[in-house]
């Protein structure tokens, strides 16, 4: 395997595991399906699953599940609205699921070419992490600045479109998912500078 082959790699991973720590059900929707297509792109670049041991990703009762597990997840935030079902044993569920999958589907890229899938295991869990955090917090500071209402509860919504997009892009243009990551590691490091310079300005106040 040459280099560039393997930068594709791991980009694609990289961005299928971040899109993941976003929402987990349509990033690994899109996955599963475009790999029980074969998607094959440039240099060996695509999707297919089948011969590894994560092949379940592409199987008919798994994307079942995750079209259960999307339904079920968009009804408790219709009935609980965004900030609770976030809050709650729903959003930590969704967010330890997230991790999950998106380890799993960094692993099972670096499987599909006869890779060892461990490091994939590790680096996509840390990959969903860092996404799933950066996101928080801005949709923390975003909340705080609407109205209660739809357009708050709408916000989870909005991050389901952007990680299918996320997605997307890791599969079509792999390169792209090192600018997702520089963003969400950027996003992270900003809020706690700021978290650091209002704890420093409580200090003064006392």
């Amino acid at each position: 395997m040459n280099t560039l082959n393997l930068i594709l790699y791991i980009g694609e991973g990289a961005g299928l595991a971040c899109a993941a720590g976003l929402r987990p059900f349509l990033p690994a929707l899109a996955a599963g399906v475009l790999a029980g297509a074969g998607l094959e792109l440039y240099r060996g670049v695509g999707l297919d699953f089948a011969h590894t041991d994560f092949s379940f990703l592409q199987s008919t009762g798994f994307l079942l599940a995750v079209v259960v597990l999307l339904a079920a997840s968009l009804l408790a935030l219709r009935t609980l609205g965004a900030e609770r079902f976030e809050e709650g044993p729903s959003g930590a569920a969704v967010a330890g699921l997230g991790i999950g999958l998106g380890a799993v589907l960094f692993a099972a890229v670096l499987a599909e070419h006869h890779d060892s899938p461990w490091p994939g295991l590790v680096a996509g869990a840390l990959c969903a992490t860092l996404a799933q955090f950066a996101a928080r917090g801005l949709l923390a500071r975003t909340r705080a600045r609407l109205a209660a209402g739809a357009a708050r509860d709408a916000l989870t919504v909005y991050v389901d479109g952007v990680a299918l997009l996320l997605a997307a892009v890791a599969v079509f243009l792999p390169p792209a998912s090192f600018l997702a990551l520089a963003f969400f590691a950027r996003l992270l490091l900003g809020a706690r500078r700021r978290a650091a310079e209002k704890y420093a300005g409580l200090r003064i106040l006392k």
